[in-house]
């Protein structure tokens, strides 16, 4: 092969405008917001924070008329179409089901719930609702990986028998802060680990087995863990995930007919290299040059697209994608023994 096929994804300015509202106004959801802003047609037209005046600094700064100091405000704003929830992990279900209860559609960030059980809970309540539902998987929706995709469908890398990546970054010991609060589902494997695991099962499929080890903290939440996948066909993942380190941050997908060797940071906008057996090596590079979290412009115009077009779920990362994902973790996460932070909304 010495060409690769061309991302069939279209320019993220082609998807019909929807009305958001942006649901916990941090760091992720101001770069959401800016993404959004500059790369698409998507209207951001409400904000909603536990504290009023955060909410309405954030509304000030992006430009957005309506900000509320209480999340049930937002669901309740009838010019709002769709939310985006980008709370800490512990308040993504109740949130979600909130807003589903609402009659809106929504975004919830990565990971979908703390564990498969309560992610049940939301699936169960969209499906039920008839309202789209996705977990914000924004690596999915980025032109590379559709090219990867094809790859994978087209059989060029034959019998596909390992994906490995790495995913880590030092992030400053604080017990209060999100990366090591059980209660705010901190850890790495939650945070960064969620990655790993959903691109592990875009490479090779159903995840039958799980295997890991992993360090904890103080707070018992893990701060480095190593996984070891299985499939039903005997293709392997092999990842780990660090707040310890600073990591390569690459992925590979391997088959019995090449490779893909995805650079740094692999799960964000960039370039990948197609290594076919007995053949010259085919670079991909993205041509839009987006940095880092401009990409989230893609998930959001796939977003609009499928409620657009009367879609409950997007068929490239499907809701039942990502409950599997999380009974992967929910595994992996008994065996390092995090301390009390697989818990139900059920049981409480």
């Amino acid at each position: 092969m010495t060409t690769l096929p061309s991302p069939r994804f279209p320019n993220p300015r082609d998807a019909p405008a929807l009305r958001w509202g942006i649901v916990g106004p941090g760091a992720i959801a101001t770069d959401f917001t800016r993404a959004v802003l500059t790369h698409t047609v998507q209207q951001i037209v409400a904000v909603s924070s536990r504290s009023a005046e955060r909410a309405k600094q954030f509304a000030v700064t992006h430009g957005i008329r309506s900000s509320y100091g209480s999340h049930a405000d937002l669901f309740a704003d009838p010019n709002v179409d769709v939310v985006y929830i980008a709370v800490p992990h512990t308040e993504h279900v109740r949130l979600a089901l909130d807003a589903i209860a609402a009659g809106k559609h929504v975004l919830v960030e990565k990971p979908m719930a703390t564990s498969a059980a309560d992610a049940q809970l939301v699936v169960d309540a969209a499906r039920a609702a008839g309202v789209f539902v996705m977990e914000a998987m924004w690596s999915k929706y980025l032109p590379k990986f559709d090219v990867i995709r094809q790859l994978l469908e087209d059989g060029a890398l034959g019998d596909v028998r390992l994906f490995s990546a790495d995913f880590g970054f030092r992030a400053a010991y604080d017990p209060e802060s999100r990366f090591f609060n059980p209660d705010l589902g901190g850890g790495a494997l939650l945070d960064l680990g969620i990655y790993l695991v959903s691109l592990a099962s875009f490479a090779l499929g159903d995840i039958s087995t799980v295997t890991a080890q992993g360090q904890l903290s103080p707070t018992g939440v893990d701060v480095q863990s190593s996984l070891l996948l299985g499939t039903p066909s005997g293709a392997q993942a092999v990842m780990f995930t660090t707040l310890l380190a600073d990591t390569p941050s690459e992925a590979q997908i391997i088959g019995t007919e090449g490779r893909i060797s995805i650079d740094r940071v692999f799960v964000g906008p960039g370039g990948f290299t197609f290594s076919p057996a007995g053949a010259d090596e085919v670079r991909y590079e993205d041509s839009s040059r987006m940095v880092w979290r401009e990409g989230l412009c893609y998930e959001a115009s796939a977003v609009a697209r499928y409620i657009s077009e009367g879609r409950t779920e997007s068929p490239l990362h499907t809701l039942d994608e990502s409950l599997s994902a999380l009974r992967t973790l929910d595994e992996a996460r008994r065996q390092i023994r995090v301390g009390g932070s697989i818990r139900s909304m059920e049981a409480q």
